[in-house]
């Protein structure tokens, strides 16, 4: 996605030659028109699929996932990062953060998802694939079908991209980053 790609390339900061830096944007201030974009970008190719909720976890996938969520006219649902007390029976899940090295729990209200849902998974940054990991989890303990993973920022030459694939799901990522040094972003345009 060509904007997606300007915007990482003119507001994007890269640190430690491993993180891209997308809060002016993204994960922390949020480009309502870019999201937008990023949504009918989703929808577009995930239409085809009989998706009845969009799935992400909280926080930064959220916009991009609600955005899709609106095209594709079914409810999001955001998986927590901490069970609140309010939440009496949960799918329950660990996940580890790249971007914060540090282990996590992730939990799913049980009477969110069934058996009858076909999921489609947003998440803005796809790494080395372990949040993705713990959202598969609930979602087969949940009996549901994850029809397809859409990416806003795929780091390629990490492992979740081919992890992913090799499960067999229909991987969408807007913006594949092949390497980040000093020297700026380089896109993968072979995926």
């Amino acid at each position: 996605m060509l904007k997606l790609e300007e915007e990482i390339c003119k507001r994007g900061k890269i640190m430690n030659g491993e993180i891209l830096k997308v809060d002016s944007f993204l994960n922390h201030q949020v480009d309502p028109k870019l999201m937008e974009a990023i949504g009918e970008e989703f929808y577009h190719y995930f239409k085809k699929y009989p998706i009845t909720k969009v799935v992400t976890i909280e926080t930064s996938g959220i916009a991009p996932a609600l955005m899709c969520a609106l095209k594709l006219e079914v409810p999001m649902i955001f998986i927590k990062k901490a069970q609140p007390s309010t939440m009496q029976e949960a799918y329950v899940s660990h996940v580890f953060s790249f971007t914060k090295n540090k282990s996590y729990t992730i939990c799913l209200s049980k009477h969110l998802i069934d058996k009858e849902d076909h999921i489609l998974f947003i998440d803005d940054f796809l790494a080395n694939g372990q949040a993705f990991l713990g959202v598969e989890q609930i979602i087969r303990e949940a009996g549901a079908v994850i029809d397809g993973v859409g990416i806003v920022i795929d780091k390629t030459f990490q492992d979740g991209h081919l992890l992913i694939k090799e499960k067999g799901y229909d991987l969408y990522s807007l913006a594949k980053i092949k390497s980040l040094d000093e020297n700026g972003v380089i896109f993968d345009e072979s995926l």
